[in-house]
């Protein structure tokens, strides 16, 4: 009895909606504390060089670059999918639901780069980073939403879901047109044709997940030599990845794959991009080097723009009668939930090693981190204060619900989780 007990108590836990973020949290706090201990192990494990190669084509890295350009594509192929499935038959395959969330990444998108190109406009190095605050962090956010429970609407929690997944197909976009080395034509041929013959076998309905991935390899491969970001190979490969039809998606490759990949990806590959990349010094730091433009224009990006811009689109598209808020969810929690957009950990992390991957001159792959820690903990701090206070005026005010309109929204909540 204790050791079945134990184990539904661990599965909970484990399938929870605040675990992931919890797992970032712990794998950033290890980083920070390996980082400052003064051993040298952490950045000479992350500085090891690893070597595959197969016949003349050889790939050299160190291990930080395996985790960022290869764990990193197996995260890109599961957002990918995840895309897939909310246009295919999500929250954005409506167009009446995707207009809010589209208008609120927007702004989340714009206001955070532009305040990060105005502080930093004069300096040509620090100017590539002006994406890193247009990102969130989908696991952080909801797992603050998480720990708030009951007290917040399952519609907001399926507002951030949408603006969260916009926000990572714009951020797609960004590393394709704008971190992109030099171009080998040769590799991008064969990229070329690895993409043949993965749109191939989605003509032929081919449903063996090995054939896919097999050919997946290929395109990463090809994508790493091509010069274009390879994480954008498991995007690619998403795309032909079949999703099947309404009544048999839960048994198409595209699916199974989403559900396989799902658990390796949260608590493996995550949190080792976390504390692989979150590892900053701070001992001996001053909070004037906060004020240096690139950590400012991060911190101001994600702290001020994100919740601004993400609040401001949200109520253009309202005002505008282009949308309509979701039930039962007022401006308040709308005002909190564009504060949490400001958690931009893990894909703003990304964004900044791209930015200022093998830059010389100042050390501004420090810099990033500390405007990204710092403006992330702020909107967290914003965002559970607002959502908290509103959640307490609404209970106080929101009339007693029968047992049926209660078991309807308990099952709404288990939908989503298990979503």
């Amino acid at each position: 009895m204790n050791s079945n007990s134990t184990h539904n108590r661990l599965t909970k836990l484990l399938h929870h909606e605040a675990t992931p973020g919890a797992l970032l949290i712990v794998a950033m706090i290890a980083a920070l504390l390996v980082a400052n201990s003064g051993v040298s192990w952490y950045g000479a494990m992350l500085d090891t060089m690893a070597n595959v190669s197969v016949g003349e084509w050889a790939i050299q890295k160190p291990l930080l670059l395996w985790i960022n350009d290869g764990l990193m594509a197996i995260f890109f192929l599961l957002v990918g999918l995840e895309l897939k499935r909310e246009v295919l038959f999500g929250e954005l395959s409506q167009v009446r639901k995707v207009i809010l969330p589209v208008f609120a990444a927007i702004g989340g998108i714009v206001i955070p780069s532009g305040i990060y190109a105005f502080i930093n406009w004069g300096d040509p190095l620090a100017i590539n980073g002006w994406a890193i605050p247009a990102a969130t962090d989908i696991a952080f956010a909801l797992g603050v939403l998480a720990v708030l429970g009951s007290r917040i609407p399952v519609a907001l929690k399926v507002l951030l879901t949408s603006i969260a997944v916009i926000d990572d197909l714009a951020a797609i976009v960004i590393i394709a047109l704008f971190y992109t080395n030099q171009l080998s034509l040769t590799a991008l041929g064969m990229a070329a044709l690895s993409l043949v013959g993965l749109f191939l076998l989605n003509r032929a309905k081919v449903q063996s997940i090995g054939a896919y991935a097999v050919i997946g390899i290929i395109l990463w491969v090809t994508v790493l030599k091509s010069g274009v970001h390879a994480t954008l190979a498991g995007v690619a490969l998403a795309a032909f990845i079949p999703a099947g039809k309404r009544p048999t998606r839960n048994t198409a490759p595209a699916h199974l794959m989403e559900h396989a990949l799902h658990p390796w990806v949260v608590f493996g590959i995550l949190p080792v991009f976390a504390f692989a990349n979150a590892g900053v010094p701070i001992l001996g730091l001053s909070f004037s080097r906060l004020l240096e433009p690139v950590p400012l224009g991060i911190a101001l990006g994600l702290f001020v723009g994100k919740q601004t811009g993400v609040f401001a689109g949200s109520w253009i598209a309202v005002k505008c009668g282009l949308a309509q808020l979701p039930n039962k969810v007022d401006w308040r929690q709308v005002y909190g939930l564009s504060a949490l957009c400001g958690i931009g950990f893990t894909m703003s992390l990304f964004v900044g090693s791209l930015a200022f991957e093998g830059s010389g001159g100042p050390d501004y792959k420090v810099d990033d981190r500390i405007g990204i820690l710092a403006g992330s903990f702020l909107s967290a701090l914003l965002g559970v204060a607002l959502l908290m206070k509103g959640g307490k005026k609404n209970e106080e005010h929101v009339p007693v619900i029968s047992e049926v309109e209660a078991s309807s929204i308990r099952n709404s909540e288990v939908a989503l989780s298990a979503k």
